[in-house]
C-alpha cells in the first residue's frame, strides 16, 4: 500500500478515484505542524503540497521513500525543485483547473479597481458623509483601453478573452511570441516588455515566479508606465517590488492596483492596507468550491498517472 501525506486540508471527495492501494493521511487541523510532518515523512511514498506550505530540502531529505510530490496548484515555488530533483523525486502541478477562475479573478480585480468598487462600498458602510453627485466618486471605464498582459499563457489568454468582451485592446509580452493564428484569435499584438509598459492602460501579471522574474516590476518599470495606469497581480507577489508599488500608488503615478498575492505573503505591507486605491484579496484566485474540487481530482489523477507510467502526467521537473 502506498502512503500519501497531505500537508493541508483539501476536498476529500477529490481523492475518491484513488483505490485501496493507497492510504491518504490528512491533517487533523488546517495543516500539519512541521514536527508532525517530519514524523510522518519517513513512511511517505507521495507528498501532496499546497502553495501555503513550504516543502524545503530538510523535509525532502527526511523522506527516504518519497517518489512523488503532487503539488496542489499551478505555481510550485513553494517546493524546492532542485532538492526534489537531486533525490529523484518527481514534482507535478495542476495547471488546467486554475485557468478560468484565475482569469475571472483578474478581471474582477480590474473592474473593482477601475470603478472603485471596494473603496466606495467601504465608505458607504463606514460613514454617512459620502456624497452622491454627478462629478463625485469617478472611476475609469475599461472600454477602449489597452490591456497589457505579461505572460500570455493559458491564464493570460483566458483573461484576454474576457477583456475583449469588455471592449479592450490586447497587447502582450512573452518569451516566445504566439503564432499568428492565436494572436488573431485574441486580437492581440506582441510588444517587447518595455514597450508594453509604456503602452498599456492596465497591466496584468501572469508570469511564473522565478529568479528571473523576482522584482520584474520595480521603480524603473513603474517609471515607464503611463500616469494613471492600473496594475493587477494574480501571479506571485515578489514579481513586484512591493515598496516600489506603494511609492507609485501614493505619488499619483498609478490610478490603482488589484492584488491577490503579496511579496511577503501572508504578511501585507501596512501601507497597502491604508490606501483607498488598492483592492486586496487573500490569494483567492482559484478559491471557488468547484475549482478546489477539480484541483484535488487533478492531484489524484497525477498520482495514478505516475504509478501507471502515463505520459499525461503534469510534470514539473
Amino acid at each position: 500500500m502506498k502512503i500519501i501525506i497531505v500537508t493541508t486540508q483539501l476536498p476529500k471527495d477529490g481523492f475518491k478515484i484513488l483505490n485501496a492501494d493507497f492510504k491518504v493521511i490528512f491533517p487533523g487541523n488546517a495543516t500539519f505542524q512541521r514536527k508532525e510532518l517530519l514524523q510522518l515523512l519517513p513512511s511517505a511514498d507521495v507528498l501532496i503540497s499546497a502553495f501555503n506550505y513550504k516543502i524545503d530540502r530538510e523535509l525532502i531529505e527526511s523522506s527516504p521513500n518519497l517518489q512523488l510530490i503532487a503539488n496542489f496548484g499551478v505555481g510550485f515555488n513553494n517546493v524546492d525543485i532542485q532538492a526534489a530533483t537531486d533525490h529523484h523525486i518527481l514534482v507535478t502541478n495542476t495547471p488546467d483547473p486554475v485557468i478560468e477562475p484565475t482569469a475571472e479573478h483578474a478581471m474582477n480585480l480590474m473592474l473593482a479597481v477601475a470603478r472603485r468598487t471596494a473603496e466606495l462600498d467601504r465608505k458607504l458602510r463606514e460613514t454617512d458623509t459620502i456624497e452622491f453627485g454627478v462629478m463625485t466618486n469617478l472611476g475609469k471605464t475599461l472600454y477602449g483601453k489597452t490591456l497589457g498582459i505579461i505572460g500570455m499563457g493559458n491564464i493570460g489568454q483566458a483573461l484576454a478573452r474576457r477583456a475583449i468582451a469588455c471592449g479592450m485592446k490586447i497587447v502582450y509580452t512573452k518569451r516566445t511570441p504566439l503564432n499568428s493564428e492565436t494572436e488573431k484569435r485574441y486580437q492581440a499584438e506582441y510588444l517587447p516588455f518595455e514597450k508594453l509598459l509604456q503602452t498599456a492602460d492596465v497591466i496584468s501579471l501572469h508570469t511564473p515566479y522565478t529568479a528571473a522574474t523576482h522584482h520584474l516590476i520595480d521603480e524603473r518599470e513603474f517609471s515607464l508606465m503611463k500616469k494613471g495606469c492600473i496594475v493587477i497581480n494574480t501571479a506571485r507577489g515578489a514579481i513586484i517590488n512591493e515598496q516600489a508599488l506603494v511609492n507609485n500608488l501614493t505619488n499619483g503615478k498609478l490610478f490603482g492596483a488589484g492584488l491577490d498575492v503579496f511579496e511577503f505573503e501572508p504578511k501585507i505591507s501596512p501601507q497597502l492596507r491604508q490606501l483607498d486605491n488598492v483592492v486586496l484579496a487573500p490569494h483567492t484566485g482559484t478559491a471557488t468550491i468547484e475549482t478546489r474540487l477539480e484541483m484535488a481530482q487533478t492531484v489524484a489523477q497525477n498520482i495514478l498517472y505516475f504509478y501507471n507510467h502515463d505520459s499525461r502526467i503534469n510534470r514539473v521537473n
